[in-house]
């Protein structure tokens, strides 16, 4: 007995040293910061000149005209483009998952390509198509729909359609992946006892591929959201933030009180917690209304 609990001690301490390091690192570089960016946002004052206001920061917030437009873009990017990037990748899964479909493994490093690109890539590369010279003006004065080049980036509508569409396109295929592998955890048996009852394609896919995947749609919307929110390295690199404000995120808003002019890192860190705050809000939202057990 003593030896069992002398090997069973050894095991136990030979576990603890291989989780300390990594344990003390996710402590150093997440949990600490996020403390201090809490106390952080209860001081103002620029750079090393800061001093104790309390809630002053986040009674600014309801002020900030800026801030505002931010919390209204990212809200729309996200009531917009999360719906439809979720609703894409179940599609393109359930395509990919057909047994029928031949090269099944082609269409699926293509489908998921565009995630691995870096994020400042296709950014670039969405900003250089829709460019005074790129290839949609190009397409559109060939066709006739335009008589001249328009400056799409410079209009607050298209502007935001075109974000929209980058990081839709970057993110389908990551999130298809996901719902790839809840469809292969799903018996065959359960459609194949559907098509003898006579359910189209269409009833299949509504009846049973969506309500089978419940757990995997909460999982990514509640990521998706969540990315969205911190949303800040395609509108960065597209527009910048502009016209104006008009497609300005909350991130790309921290990143200017924080680097840019004079830093504000007591504002700046209250702004990180109301994001941290929505992003609770939002999935405990989530929660509540897609995690049922019918």
């Amino acid at each position: 007995m003593a030896k069992k609990l002398s090997l069973e001690s050894k095991y136990s301490r030979a576990g603890w040293c291989f989780v300390m390091p990594a344990a003390v690192l996710i402590f150093v570089l997440n949990f600490y910061p996020m403390v201090r960016a809490f106390f952080l946002s209860l001081q103002s004052g620029v750079a090393n000149n800061l001093h104790f206001t309390g809630l002053r920061n986040y009674m600014r917030l309801l002020e900030d005209e800026r801030f505002l437009y931010s919390v209204r873009n990212v809200f729309i990017y996200l009531l917009f483009q999360v719906p439809a990037m979720l609703f894409l990748a179940i599609v393109l899964a359930s395509i990919l998952n057909d047994t029928r479909l031949k090269y099944r493994g082609l269409f699926r490093t293509m489908v998921f390509l565009p995630c691995a690109t870096a994020l400042v890539s296709s950014a670039l590369i969405f900003k250089s198509i829709f460019g005074m010279d790129g290839i949609v003006n190009h397409w559109c004065l060939s066709m006739g729909i335009l008589s001249e080049p328009k400056n799409w980036l410079t209009d607050p509508v298209w502007a935001k359609v075109i974000i929209i569409i980058c990081i839709t396109w970057r993110w389908t295929g990551y999130n298809t992946v996901f719902f790839l592998a809840g469809l292969q955890n799903i018996d065959s048996s359960i459609y194949e006892a559907a098509r003898v009852d006579g359910a189209s394609t269409m009833q299949q896919f509504f009846k049973l591929t969506l309500p089978l995947l419940r757990p995997v749609i909460l999982l990514t919307s509640i990521m998706s959201i969540n990315g969205t929110l911190q949303l800040f390295d395609e509108v960065r690199n597209i527009t910048g933030g502009g016209p104006g404000n008009e497609t300005i995120t909350i991130s790309q808003y921290i990143y200017n009180l924080s680097f840019l002019n004079n830093p504000q890192f007591g504002y700046a860190a209250a702004i990180s917690y109301t994001i941290l705050l929505m992003v609770a809000v939002l999935s405990f939202i989530q929660f509540k209304v897609g995690d049922k057990n019918d």
